[in-house]
C-alpha cells in the first residue's frame, strides 16, 4: 500500500508541473514538444531501472516491454485524436489543455479497467483463453482495416457524450479555457468540456486492447498501472512531436496486428500451462525482443513506402505539366 501511495503520489506530482508549465494557453513547438517527450520517456527509464534495483530483472522486463507496448498502441491513438481535433474545431493553443485534461480522463478510466482486469484473473483462470482469442480477433480486424482502401476517416461521438450534450447543453463557441457558461440564463458545457470528454472516453475503446495485451506480459497490477500511466502523461507532447508525421506510418496497422496477435498467443499458451498442459510458454526477454523489432521493422518500412509514394506522386504531378504544356 506504500508503494501505491508513493507511486500515485509521485505521478500526481510529475503531472502538477507539467500543468503548471504549460498552464497558459499557447501553441506548443516542436522543441516544447520534444523535450517534454525525451523528458517523459526518460522517467519511464528511470522507474524501469528502479525496478530493476529493487525488484530484480522480471519485474523490469515486465515493465519495459508493457511501457513500449503501451507507447506503441497509443500512437494509434494519436489518430483518432487528430480526428477529434479536426470536427471540434479546436484552437491551436488550446489543444495542449484539451489533451492533458483528456488523457488525464483515460488514465482514470484506465485504473478502474484495470482493477477489474486484475480482480477476474485472480479469481478466473479461464480468462487467459479469452484475453487472448480477443486478442487475436483484434489483430485479424486490425489487418482487414489496413488492407481496406478508406482514407478519409470523420470521427463519430460516443452514446455517452451525446447524452451529455443533450442534457447539459453545448454552447456555439469557444470561451477561452473555461469549461461551463451559462447561456441564456442556463448552464451549458462548453465545446471546451466536449472535445475534452470525447478524447477521455474514447480511450476506453483502446484500452479493451491494451489492457489485455499487457496483462499478457504481466499479471502485476502496479506494473500494469505504471507502465499504462507512463505511456499515457507522454502522449500529449507526442502529438505535437509527430502529428505530420503520423501519416507517413502507413504500415503501423500492420505491426500492431503483429503484437496483439503474438501477445494473444502468448496468453492462450499461458492459459494451457495454468490448465496443465505441457505446452512451452514464452519469456519476457522474448516478448520484448519480438516487440522491439516488430516496431523498428514497420516504422522504417512505413517511411520507404511513404518516400516512394511521394516521389510517385511529384513524378506524376510532372508528367501531368508537361502533358498540359504540350496541349496548350
Amino acid at each position: 500500500m506504500t508503494l501505491w501511495v508513493l507511486t500515485i503520489v509521485g505521478l500526481a506530482a510529475l503531472i502538477a508541473v507539467d500543468f503548471f508549465i504549460g498552464r497558459k494557453p499557447h501553441e506548443v513547438s516542436i522543441k516544447e514538444a520534444g523535450v517534454w517527450t525525451v523528458v517523459w520517456i526518460t522517467l519511464a527509464g528511470l522507474f524501469g531501472l528502479g525496478l530493476l534495483v529493487f525488484g530484480g530483472g522480471r519485474p523490469a522486463g515486465e515493465f519495459f516491454a508493457g511501457f513500449i507496448t503501451e507507447k506503441s498502441l497509443s500512437v494509434d491513438n494519436l489518430f483518432v485524436f487528430v480526428l477529434i481535433m479536426a470536427k471540434f474545431a479546436v484552437p491551436t493553443q488550446y489543444q495542449q489543455r484539451v489533451l492533458l485534461v483528456g488523457v488525464l480522463i483515460a488514465l482514470v478510466l484506465r485504473a478502474v479497467f484495470i482493477a477489474a482486469g486484475a480482480a477476474i484473473i485472480t479469481s478466473f483462470s479461464w480468462v487467459f483463453y479469452l484475453f487472448g482469442a480477443f486478442l487475436i480477433w483484434t489483430a485479424w480486424k486490425l489487418i482487414q482495416e489496413a488492407r481496406s482502401d478508406e482514407e478519409d476517416e470523420e470521427y463519430e461521438e460516443n452514446k455517452l457524450l451525446k447524452a451529455a450534450e443533450r442534457k447539459f447543453g453545448v454552447a456555439d463557441r469557444y470561451h477561452g479555457t473555461k469549461l461551463w457558461i451559462r447561456q441564456n440564463g442556463k448552464r451549458v458545457m462548453t465545446p471546451m468540456l466536449v472535445v475534452m470528454l470525447a478524447i477521455g472516453t474514447t480511450d476506453v475503446l483502446f484500452a479493451l486492447d491494451s489492457i489485455p495485451a499487457i496483462f499478457g506480459l504481466t499479471q502485476d497490477p502496479y506494473i500494469v498501472f505504471t507502465a499504462n500511466a507512463f505511456a499515457l502523461m507522454g502522449l500529449r507532447q507526442l502529438y505535437f512531436l509527430i502529428g505530420g508525421l503520423l501519416r507517413k506510418l502507413v504500415h503501423l496497422s500492420y505491426g500492431l496486428s503483429i503484437i496483439l496477435g503474438f501477445i494473444g498467443v502468448k496468453l492462450v499458451l499461458h492459459a494451457l500451462h495454468e490448465s496443465g498442459v505441457h505446452v512451452p510458454e514464452i519469456s519476457i526477454p522474448v516478448s520484448l525482443g519480438v516487440i522491439c523489432a516488430v516496431l523498428v521493422v514497420t516504422t522504417v518500412t512505413s517511411l520507404l513506402a511513404s518516400r516512394k509514394q511521394a516521389a510517385a506522386e511529384a513524378a506524376h504531378a510532372g508528367e501531368d505539366t508537361r502533358r498540359s504544356g504540350v496541349d496548350v
